[in-house]
């Protein structure tokens, strides 16, 4: 049972291979639990769901009734699972990590672009028919080149945007992570090193020991972390009032990372300074007064999406689902490009709980 329609073919067929009926529901909307416990009926081996459905207690329950022995978010983030309650119905979860990076960190660039040359404001103005001629002093944004960068988050996703904007802009790097990235260091250090050979200057990365320190120091935040009850809130009024006045914040992560309601207040009461939202804090609705305000770019949270990446996540999903069923072992590996080649790994690309489960890992049968 996949609870939305997904991209491609491919998913679909892999999952026929193995024997599967694969039904799908048609509707766009976020089906609610017992819509979904309605779909899986009383006989579902697997499921496919989305990030916007709460898989817990009830859901993990109902699919273990059915017979279920496989589900995979269609997601790389998990924040919406109970791994505690799959565990406990003997459940494995699947992710789709390994896809989203360039695609994901290519919008964030795009936002943070779109925010800072006001390219929402100034295609609003030219489409509403105001636009009388070229003034010099209309639309005035911030060049970003030789500024600094923080990046909230390391990982895989805030180190792709990092080096972006560093390589690309000649931009000082500031990052917050609960653990330091020494490979994104080393590839400044060097990249510093290679413009000072060709007469340019450095550039220069390190990472903050606190969140504040970054948000007073950086010119545009962008947010790459985790949703958690550390992260919940991550920005809020206090923070925001550390940041410039002429600051830029973006959010391509999860939207209660920031609190909405303190955001627009901030925005309100400085012009100047902008954010690029791609996900928001109870989406699909957007706090009051968010889409009135012309310091801020919003898009439909479609940081993912390209056709390449949504149909590999698709294909990830479909063979977290699939590996599962005929007990193959987690690959749980960085790089799980192999997925998406004509021989695909004899398992499973991601199993966030296999250790719990007694998942054997890939890696430890080729040992064998």
């Amino acid at each position: 049972m996949v609870t939305k329609e997904l991209p491609g073919a491919r998913w679909h067929e892999m999952l026929a291979a193995v024997g599967c009926r694969v039904e799908v529901c048609a509707d766009t909307v976020v089906l609610s639990v017992a819509e979904i416990r309605a779909a899986m009926g009383t006989r579902c081996d697997g499921a496919i769901g989305q990030l916007t459905e709460p898989w817990g207690e009830e859901l993990f329950s109902a699919l273990r009734a059915a017979g279920g022995r496989a589900y995979s978010n269609y997601a790389v983030g998990f924040d919406n699972i109970d791994l505690k309650a799959a565990a406990r119905h003997g459940i494995p979860v699947g992710n789709t990590p390994g896809v989203l990076t360039d695609t994901a960190a290519e919008m964030a660039v795009a936002l943070t672009f779109a925010a800072a040359r006001r390219t929402g404001e100034s295609e609003r103005f030219l489409r509403a028919g105001r636009f009388e001629g070229w003034l010099p002093t209309l639309f005035l944004g911030e060049l970003l080149r030789q500024q600094t960068v923080g990046v909230i988050g390391a990982g895989r996703i805030g180190d792709a945007y990092a080096r972006i904007m560093v390589e690309g802009h000649k931009m000082n790097l500031i990052y917050y992570d609960l653990y330091r990235n020494e490979a994104l260091e080393h590839y400044v250090a060097a990249y510093s090193a290679f413009l000072q050979t060709h007469g340019q200057p450095p550039v220069t990365c390190r990472r903050a020991e606190r969140v504040e320190d970054l948000l007073r120091e950086a010119d545009v935040v962008s947010l790459h972390t985790v949703l958690d009850d550390s992260t919940r809130h991550l920005i809020n009024a206090e923070r925001l009032a550390l940041m410039k006045d002429n600051a830029l914040v973006v959010n391509t992560s999860r939207g209660p990372v920031i609190d909405e309601a303190a955001l627009v207040a901030h925005c309100r009461t400085h012009p100047n300074f902008r954010a690029g939202l791609d996900v928001f804090e109870k989406e699909p609705e957007l706090a009051p007064g968010l889409a009135d305000l012309e310091n801020v770019v919003i898009v439909p949270h479609i940081a993912s999406a390209s056709k390449w990446t949504r149909e590999g996540m698709a294909t990830l999903a479909a063979c977290n689902v699939a590996g599962t069923l005929l007990k193959q072992p987690a690959w749980n590996r960085p790089d799980v490009m192999p997925f998406l080649g004509s021989n695909p790994p004899q398992a499973s690309p991601s199993i966030l709980n296999a250790t719990e489960l007694g998942i054997p890992l890939y890696k430890d049968i080729q040992k064998e």
